[in-house]
């Protein structure tokens, strides 16, 4: 188990320093943040001087170096369009995408865990069928349609929910929340159901197959026979044998929905980290976009450690078989 975990770990590390080489050498041609840094007035000397200062002008793998013993010790330099600590900006915008993704990854397990259960149990009645087409929606839809969908009928045409903005929020210590106000609450629930659908049919459609093939089983016909209580048998047997794909897809799900909040933040102009990202691609700036991806990255990372660990926890028979020890 030790041997194992370590091994995950120095993989982790690799893919974080590739992930990180790629994405800073792909900023190189993104544009030149001097460009839109300078006026049209400027001259050659302003330009030579400001790409000096920047460190823009030193080898390509001085500046790589220089970016991750920086980073490891949490800066991420200096945002080129704001003039502040990049770290500043992140911790600043990072509750409002935090928040939103805690509202839809649980939504998104909730009710795909729900119905996905309730679709493999009554999989021949008529209200799973309907979910099951309802479905189609999530899976088929892009994102920011169906964040446009729901502006028009619950903001527009109703005018029961808001349609942009954050709503009120308070601090608490460090901590800005929209938990604690109504007008926060409402902003939330448009854009959590608009990132979380995806998600939630995925996990439901997964739950549901995964759960009607272990339903066909030797050993659930034999709890059958023995007397147990259906409940016991689609609960106790069916359900926890299913959890190990389960598992490895609402871990990458949750990562994903922090990843692509990029599209719903920017539908609903929701201030978080990912309409950030999408200003700083605007604007060149090039620390932000850089911090941006490799937080990502760390969080992808760490999520599917995190979900290699859980199988040995779910599935006993990876544990008896002495996987870790390989």
């Amino acid at each position: 188990m030790l041997a194992y975990i370590i091994r995950r770990v120095f993989q982790s590390v690799i893919v974080l320093l590739v992930v990180g080489l790629v994405a800073f050498a792909m900023f190189r041609f993104v544009g030149d943040p001097i460009e839109n840094m300078l006026g049209q007035e400027r001259t050659q000397e302003d330009v030579e001087r400001l790409r000096s200062k920047l460190g823009l002008d030193q080898p390509f793998v001085f500046q790589y170096w220089k970016f991750l013993k920086a980073a490891v010790q949490g800066d991420f330099g200096v945002s080129y369009r704001q003039g502040r600590p990049v770290a500043e900006i992140l911790i600043e915008r990072a509750p409002s995408t935090l928040e939103l993704a805690a509202v839809s990854g649980t939504l998104a397990m909730l009710f795909g865990l729900g119905l996905g259960v309730y679709t493999a149990i009554k999989r021949n009645g008529w209200v799973s069928n309907l979910i099951m087409t309802t479905s189609l929606i999530g899976v088929s839809l892009p994102t920011f349609l169906i964040g446009i969908l729901l502006i028009y009928v619950f903001s527009v045409e109703l005018g029961w929910l808001p349609s942009y903005g954050r709503g009120e929020t308070v601090t608490v210590g460090s901590w800005s929340t929209g938990f604690l106000t109504s007008s926060g609450l409402k902003a939330l629930i448009l854009p959590s159901i608009t990132l979380g659908l995806y998600q939630m049919t995925l996990i439901m459609r997964l739950v549901r197959s995964e759960m009607m093939e272990v339903l066909r089983t030797d050993y659930v016909r034999f709890a059958r026979a023995r007397g147990l209580r259906e409940s016991a048998v689609n609960f106790k047997h069916a359900l926890v044998n299913t959890m190990v794909p389960v598992t490895t897809v609402i871990g990458l799900q949750l990562g994903s929905i922090i990843a692509f909040a990029i599209i719903t933040e920017t539908v609903f102009q929701w201030p978080g980290v990912g309409l950030l990202f999408i200003n700083a691609v605007q604007f060149v700036d090039i620390p932000v976009m850089a911090a941006y991806l490799m937080l990502i990255s760390v969080l992808f990372v760490g999520i599917n450690l995190v979900v290699d660990l859980l199988y040995f926890i779910i599935d006993p028979r990876l544990r008896a078989n002495g996987v870790g020890a390989h």
